[in-house]
């Protein structure tokens, strides 16, 4: 069986979509060494090293501008097997499909935020994904969704066929566990100046992740009660991101709102298991990766009870309607005064995070990759 896979997102973005890619087909290439795998990426991208023998690469003659431009844009005909020669299959993690000559197609759809949540993303990505995914779901011989709300979803408001969408779940990786080492923690520590206990949540400065009211939650925290946490920001720059900073203006938060970028994966599991909550209070995921990575890290989290975060985190998360601020802001002090419910929380999440790996998800794929091409290999 060979098949094609096209890498650019995983070789591009440093979180999300890139780095649930990475994982899943680095741990993909672990369990596998039969089938043969082309990993496909634009012109300016670089894929790493570290691939077994039957992992090859190929770099398209053009960069993503004008590879969106000739197959989404100009609908060009120019099929991806023409480039990448004869292929089994051709899986796209990233939404849409190029053109395909011979051999069956897989496509990834994450999520459904420009349909149910239009308002929380560039109306340009709205407009093109809207336009787009419709049809890629229509080609593919197979569509993976990362949870069964997203699988829900797709049946619900793009009539997909529910006999052709597989679910296949993120993964926790192992570097993700309680670190205890004092010298680790106290590196992490110096190397973003935490000097005061903090709450944390990870996630793209943008409007879906609903940071605006976690702010807001923690304003009212302040007001109202008697703690010394800072509130920590772990994420990239976003769409509309510069609202968040003239928020924690407005409200003279600067000392006490702390937005760190992004932060290396390296240096994640030590952020997690200094903080004493982790927030995700976001409108809608597909899978939401941080919050099951800080259960792993024996993290207490609180979350949103939207969208597929109540079936990825079970019973180990408290859940709150990430539309009203106060039951945020009393969650949040519930959980940062009662110690034997942190406790309880860490336990409960620890276990939960257990229930995920990237080697159970790449199994699923490899199962899926080899049902889709009839067995062969």
């Amino acid at each position: 069986m060979r098949v094609g896979i096209e890498y650019t997102a995983a070789a591009k973005q440093r979180a999300g979509i890139g780095r649930i890619t990475r994982e899943l087909i680095r741990a993909l290439a672990e369990i596998d060494h039969e089938n043969e795998y082309l990993l496909i990426h634009v012109k300016g991208t670089e894929i790493g090293e570290g691939f077994p023998p039957n992992f090859s690469t190929l770099t398209l003659p053009f960069d993503e501008r004008m590879a969106t431009l000739l197959w989404q844009r100009l609908k060009l005909p120019l099929p991806i097997d023409f480039l990448t020669g004869s292929l089994d299959l051709f899986h796209s993690p990233d939404f849409v499909l190029p053109p395909l000559r011979r051999g069956k197609a897989l496509v990834t759809i994450h999520d459904l935020t420009f349909l149910i949540h239009p308002e929380c993303a560039d109306p340009r990505l709205v407009s093109y994904l809207t336009r787009r995914v419709p049809r890629a779901i229509e080609r593919a011989s197979v569509v993976l969704a990362d949870s069964e709300c997203t699988k829900k979803d797709l049946v619900r408001l793009l009539g997909a066929p529910e006999g052709k969408i597989e679910v296949v779940y993120g993964g926790v990786s192992a570097a993700f566990a309680p670190v205890t080492d004092e010298g680790v923690l106290r590196r992490a520590q110096e190397e973003y100046g935490l000097d005061r206990p903090f709450i944390l949540s990870v996630g793209r400065l943008e409007p879906r992740k609903n940071l605006g009211r976690l702010i807001e939650a923690y304003w009212l925290l302040r007001q109202e009660a008697d703690i010394r946490h800072r509130l920590l920001l772990v994420g990239d720059k976003g769409w509309l991101y510069d609202g968040l900073f003239a928020q924690v203006g407005k409200l003279k938060l600067e000392n006490n709102v702390i937005f760190l970028g992004f932060v290396p994966d390296d240096d994640l599991p030590a952020l997690l298991s200094l903080a004493d909550v982790f927030a995700y209070p976001s409108l809608y995921e597909g899978f939401g990766l941080p919050p099951l990575e800080a259960m792993a890290c024996g993290t207490p989290v609180v979350a949103s009870n939207t969208s597929c975060l109540p079936e990825v985190l079970g019973e180990a998360a408290l859940f709150i309607d990430p539309t009203d601020v106060r039951p945020l802001a009393e969650t949040l002090h519930r959980v940062l005064t009662d110690e034997e419910l942190r406790q309880d929380m860490s336990k409960r999440g620890l276990a939960r995070a257990t229930q995920f790996s990237w080697s159970t998800s790449a199994q699923k794929l490899l199962a899926v990759y080899e049902e889709a091409a009839g067995g062969s290999k």
